[in-house]
């Protein structure tokens, strides 16, 4: 989804609590990342794959000079021949301690081996987040998170388009120091110039 799109998503949303409780988790989210890059994990769930996320956050990757906003995504079944951005398998989710973020999404109730493994992550040191339909259990492992339960204004994929724009943008809070007005303009030369990231 295009800024023009996201930015008359919010003016549809104005006056509910979606487009600031976006800005907010997304938020988390880079505060939670680590500024190397690399150990974002996304995962969802078995009747869920959150690759549409994937691709957004690593466009506002390649388009904010950010990095550690570009997932790995993780995937409950990896089908032989795939690409190998597609072919990392739960497996991973055992590698996850200190200095990972792991960023479930579940418009559902995840399954117990999932909510096992997220368990096993954070107990390993993990930042644990997600964005989910309302589950629990998966709210009660998660250190920060954004449920959208049925019935509100929008969808699960919906929120996650806000959430990635958001997370893309220099309003949204953020520890590392401002940029000089040269280093900004540099980049955002060096951006124009480079050829548009992969697609998914």
């Amino acid at each position: 989804m295009d800024a023009v799109r996201v930015a008359l998503l919010r003016e549809v949303l104005a006056g509910t609590q979606w487009p600031g409780a976006a800005r907010r988790f997304a938020g988390s989210l880079r505060r939670a990342v680590v500024p190397a890059g690399g150990n974002l994990l996304l995962v969802g769930t078995e009747s869920y794959e959150p690759w549409h996320l994937a691709a957004h956050l690593v466009d506002e990757a390649a388009w904010s000079g950010r990095p550690e906003l570009a997932p790995t995504l993780v995937r409950h079944r990896v089908l032989p021949g795939e690409p190998p951005h597609l072919s990392v398998g739960l497996g991973r989710l055992a590698a996850a301690r200190r200095g990972h973020t792991l960023l479930v999404v579940a418009p559902e109730r995840p399954g117990e081996g999932l909510l096992e493994r997220v368990h096993d992550a954070r107990r390993s040191g993990a930042t644990v987040l997600s964005l989910d339909g309302g589950d629990r259990e998966l709210a009660a492992l998660a250190h920060d998170g954004l449920s959208v339960p049925e019935g509100a204004e929008l969808d699960l994929d919906t929120a996650s388009h806000l959430v990635s724009a958001a997370a893309g943008e220099n309003g949204v809070p953020t520890q590392r120091t401002p940029h000089r007005f040269r280093d900004r303009l540099a980049r955002l030369a060096d951006q124009l110039a480079a050829p548009p990231p992969n697609r998914w």
